[in-house]
């Protein structure tokens, strides 16, 4: 046996891998089946591409052997091997791997072929997490230059300054007992001895639970060997048998080609991975090559996921490279407004020693990211498409392809397009409103996508919405803005005063009622050529045809009145104004075109920016309505003060605001309807 002094500070290199590269224990039987994985697919491209190595055994496997009693994990592969050279520069230093030199050697037309060749090296360090000792029994396959079977070597190190290396004879006890004792056998072996914190990995529910976790998708089955003991109908132990089991499913589904896979296959793998019990409403799956090579399979539940709205959500999708699982909590890999989308991205070019850190810096990820999220958006418009061109305006050919349908119960449970593209708006059109505000990139296919409901028709009742695209045409000849209301409740948003002259002037007014939409909107600001306009904002109601001469006029001669309802008010108003834009109703309120509007203020505060100052509403009146006609000629001061309070409440209360002092309305009410 000889001992050899690591080629770099491991200790260091330990600690750095365990403490800043890993921050997951139980990843480290990911790694090591990882690179038994690698071995198999390294000698998969040999067999194929080099003569030595086409008459070697090729039967890919992976065994996983556990004893609870001496706490080890041990984890064998029937791949490539290594020989003395190879185990002291794979294992005899953290910098290089094995894998990696190979990859250096191939011919560059040939690098696509071994792309799923993966890197040894590092990660076989990460054991040493929950290892106080780790052995290595290899052999390496093929022959050696005189024509001889390669011989067996153990490998062995605590992980601190050194590591033992000898050779060892093939009629040994190690190697009869992993079937290493014939000359054509092949493989590595990994002996892990768990240290006292991780004795729990010695046991079949945790080795399958992580397996499944991490590797159920490795290409190679893995096996489990388990002692299973048997029992009487009295519950009395009467013996136990060695069982050997298939853990994984041995098949990575998005790999495969699309025109293999069904939609049931798509569905199947979507519950698997969500733990959903419902199919997905639509599911995209890509496959590119080019300067990147990488697949991503994404999935839209048909419910949004229950923590949508939670800041600490999980994300949805997972993070392999070359099938080998990454993370499942890196909420970088989609933008937070695609947080409701399910699937796998897998990455040929990531390194898989990468951490979440350099993740969210990877120039590699960034530009799969930036692929994914175009690529999302182009679907979602196109369901959009299909539904529109699906749904007739009588609705005629949709109730007839349903009726059709219902001759047979799989056509029946079957959605069309509009089906499925209402659903999609009903559960995702607020989160995608948000990548309007945080994705300047994306803003313009965004715009095409999300949609909302409006005083016409055409966006009035259930599943009827409507987009800005379809407003625009709409539109009455010479309109230069689209007009839109915010609030926190359709209905009260549908009867607010302030649709009054728009409705009558024949302009349509979108309905927004959305929390974030006094957020996005006004940030937004234009939709192609056309300006946004909230009408619950001051000088929205410039388009609205009243003569601006005649309205001055107006102005001055009831500016007596406006200056006593704003007396009477005081600091509870920023102003009064007689409306342009009210015909029935007696008052309503906007905000100035610079404040914050009520709805956003309550947002605010409720987020606990409760130091805000109040945002003082402009109060409008309608001079034509009796209740404000009143006070022209009025001197009463209590009455003056009533009817001002009033105005200004009933208006606030039919914005959806909360008065402050419900009891002080209620008596000025009284106060007027016994007068």
């Amino acid at each position: 046996m000889a001992t050899h002094q690591f080629q770099t500070e491991v200790n260091q290199l330990l600690k750095l891998i365990i403490h800043s590269l890993y921050s997951n224990k139980d990843i480290f039987l990911r790694e090591i089946v990882s690179n038994a994985s690698d071995a198999l697919d390294k000698l998969k491209y040999l067999t194929v591409s080099k003569d030595e190595y086409k008459q070697v055994r090729f039967d890919p496997r992976i065994d996983i052997f556990f004893d609870e009693n001496k706490k080890t994990l041990t984890v064998q592969d029937s791949g490539i091997g290594m020989d003395e050279a190879d185990l002291n520069a794979n294992l005899g230093t953290i910098a290089r791997s094995g894998t990696k030199a190979f990859l250096e050697q191939l011919e560059k037309d040939a690098q696509k072929d071994s792309a799923l060749i993966g890197q040894f090296g590092v990660g076989f360090y990460s054991a040493f997490m929950a290892s106080s000792r780790i052995d290595v029994i290899t052999r390496k396959a093929g022959k050696t230059a005189d024509g001889k079977f390669n011989p067996l070597y153990r490998w062995s190190s605590t992980g601190t300054e050194s590591y033992d290396l000898e050779e060892i004879k093939a009629d040994s006890e190690d190697a009869k007992r992993y079937g290493l004792d014939k000359e054509d056998a092949h493989g590595t072996v990994v002996i892990m001895t768990l240290n006292d914190e991780s004795s729990e990995y010695a046991s079949r529910w945790k080795v399958e639970e992580l397996v499944k976790r991490y590797s159920d998708h490795i290409a190679f089955p893995i096996y489990l060997h388990y002692v299973q003991k048997k029992y009487d109908d009295k519950g009395k132990e009467t013996g136990s048998e060695n069982k050997t089991e298939q853990i994984n499913s041995a098949s990575a589904l998005w790999k495969r080609p699309k025109s293999e896979l069904k939609k049931e296959d798509y569905d199947n793998f979507y519950k698997t991975l969500s733990h959903d019990t419902a199919d997905p409403l639509m599911y995209v799956h890509t496959h590119a090559e080019g300067t990147q090579e990488y697949t991503t399979l994404f999935y839209v539940p048909e419910r949004a996921p229950f923590d949508m709205y939670q800041a600490d959500y999980k994300s949805g999708v997972k993070l392999y490279v070359k099938r080998v699982f990454i993370t499942d909590d890196e909420k970088e890999l989609l933008p937070p407004y695609l947080r409701f989308v399910r699937g796998i991205i897998d990455s040929e070019d990531l390194p898989l020693n990468v951490s979440r850190e350099i993740l969210q810096q990877n120039r590699i990820l960034t530009a799969i990211k930036t692929a994914s999220v175009k690529k999302l958006l182009s679907e979602f418009k196109k369901l959009a498409e299909n539904a529109k061109k699906e749904a007739p305006s009588d609705g005629k050919a949709a109730a007839d392809k349903k009726a059709e349908a219902g001759k047979d119960d799989k056509k029946a449970a079957a959605k069309t397009a509009a089906d499925i593209w209402n659903t999609f708006v009903s559960q995702y059109n607020r989160p995608l409103k948000e990548g309007l505000y945080s994705d300047f990139a994306n803003r313009d296919e965004l715009c095409e996508i999300i949609r909302f409901k409006s005083t016409a028709p055409e966006g009035t009742g259930d599943n009827k919405w409507t987009s800005f695209a379809d407003y625009v045409q709409r539109m009455k000849n010479g309109q230069k803005a689209i007009y839109y209301i915010t609030g926190n409740d359709e209905q009260n948003l549908r009867n607010s005063p302030l649709l009054e002259a728009y409705k009558a002037k024949g302009f349509e007014v979108l309905i927004m009622a959305d929390e974030i939409d006094d957020i996005v909107f006004p940030s937004l600001g234009k939709y192609k050529d056309f300006d946004l306009k909230a009408v619950n904002r001051a000088g929205s109601d410039e388009e609205l045809g009243v003569d601006k001469k005649e309205a001055e006029k107006k102005e001055k001669e009831f500016k007596p009145v406006t200056e006593k309802i704003k007396k009477a008010l005081g600091d509870r108003v920023k102003d009064v104004h007689l409306s342009k834009r009210l015909s029935d109703s007696p008052s309503c309120i906007v905000v100035d075109e610079n404040d914050p509007s009520l709805q956003l203020e309550r947002m605010m505060k409720a987020m606990g920016q409760a130091g805000l100052a109040d945002v003082k509403p402009i109060l409008e009146v309608n001079g034509e309505h009796p209740l404000v006609a009143s006070l022209k000629d009025c001197e009463d001061e209590q009455r003056i003060a009533d009817v001002s309070g009033v105005l200004l409440d009933q208006a606030l209360l039919v914005s959806g605001a909360e008065l402050k002092d419900p009891a002080d309305f209620v008596k000025k009410l009284n106060r007027l309807l016994t007068k």
